[in-house]
C-alpha cells in the first residue's frame, strides 16, 4: 500500500514535471514564431513599398507623405551657382574664402553637375536615398532622426533592431518605408570636432550607395546639431570627401545633394562650393 502511494505520487510528480516542460517549450516556439513573424511583418512591408512609385505610396491608408519635389527638379550646384552668380561672388570675396584655395580643388566640372544644395525636410525627397545622422542604437531619436523615423513609419525601428547597432563613423542600410525615399542610409556621426570620424561618414554611405545600385542620395549636416561639430569646419570636411570621391567616382552617382535646414547652414555651402567645386578655377 505505501509502495503504491510512493509510485503514485513519483508519477504525479513525473507526469507535472512533463507537463511543465511541455508548457515551456511550447511557450518558447510561441516567442519564437511571434518574432518571426514580426520579422515577416516589416520584411514584407519592405518589399511592398519598394516595389511602390510615390503616386501608389500617397494613397497608402495612414501613410503620410510629403513630397516637395523630386530630385529632377533640384538644380545642379552649376545651375544654382549661374541662377545667384552675382550674390554667390559678393558673398566669396567678403568671406576671404579664396584665401584657402588648394590646388585640388581647381575646376572640375563634373563634380559640378553631380552636386546640389538645398534648404528643406529632407524626408520629403522623392530620390533614390536619404542619409540618417543616427545614433549607435539606430533606434530613432531626435533632430533628422526622429523626422525620418517618425515620417517612415513602425517598420523602419522594426529593420533597424536587426542591423546590431552601428559603430561612430560607420553607415547601415534599410528601406524607405513611407518616405518618399526609397532607401534610408543611417550612419553615426562623432560628438565633437572629429574630421577621421566624419570623413568616415560620408565614405561609408557613398559605400553603401555603390553597393546598392542606387544613384541619388541626400546627406544633412551630420553632427551639426546636438553632436556639437562647428558647422564651418564639419562643411570642409563634407565638400573635400565629397570631391575627392568624385574625381574617382563621378560616373557611378548621379546626383549628391546637401540638405541644409537652417540658413547658416545654407549660406556656409553657398560658400565653401565656391570654394570645392569652382565653375572656373580661381585665382590662389
Amino acid at each position: 500500500m505505501l509502495l503504491r502511494k510512493i509510485f503514485n505520487f513519483q508519477s504525479t510528480k513525473s507526469s507535472n514535471q512533463f507537463t511543465f516542460l511541455e508548457f515551456s517549450i511550447t511557450s518558447r516556439f510561441s516567442t519564437i514564431a511571434k518574432s518571426s513573424s514580426k520579422m515577416t511583418d516589416w520584411q514584407s512591408e519592405k518589399e511592398k513599398f519598394l516595389n511602390m512609385d510615390t503616386k501608389s505610396k500617397l494613397n497608402v491608408k495612414d501613410a503620410k507623405i510629403k513630397v516637395s519635389q523630386s530630385i529632377d527638379e533640384i538644380p545642379t550646384w552649376r545651375e544654382y551657382y549661374k541662377s545667384n552668380e552675382s550674390r554667390l561672388k559678393n558673398l566669396f570675396e567678403k568671406s576671404g574664402a579664396a584665401k584657402e584655395f588648394d590646388e585640388s580643388a581647381s575646376h572640375f566640372p563634373e563634380g559640378c553637375d553631380k552636386v546640389a544644395l538645398w534648404q528643406g525636410d529632407i524626408t520629403t525627397l522623392e530620390i533614390d536615398a536619404i542619409v540618417n545622422a543616427a545614433n549607435n542604437a539606430l533606434l530613432g531619436g531626435g533632430g533628422v532622426d526622429g523626422a525620418i523615423h517618425r515620417a517612415a513609419g513602425p517598420f523602419l525601428k522594426q529593420e533597424c533592431t536587426t542591423l546590431g547597432g552601428c559603430s561612430t563613423g560607420d553607415a547601415k542600410i534599410t528601406g524607405g518605408y513611407r518616405l518618399p525615399a526609397k532607401y534610408v542610409i543611417h550612419t553615426v556621426g562623432p560628438r565633437g570636432e572629429k574630421p577621421d570620424l566624419l570623413e568616415s561618414c560620408y565614405k561609408k554611405s557613398l559605400t553603401v550607395l555603390e553597393e546598392n545600385d542606387l544613384r541619388t542620395v541626400a546627406f544633412p549636416c551630420i553632427s551639426t546639431g546636438i553632436y556639437g561639430y562647428p558647422n564651418e569646419k564639419a562643411a570642409h570636411v563634407v565638400l573635400r570627401t565629397v570631391r575627392q570621391y568624385l574625381q574617382k567616382n563621378h560616373e557611378k552617382v548621379n546626383k549628391i545633394i546637401f540638405v541644409c535646414f537652417l540658413y547658416q547652414d545654407i549660406e556656409i555651402y553657398e560658400k565653401l562650393l565656391q570654394l570645392y567645386f569652382p565653375l572656373e578655377t580661381p585665382s590662389a
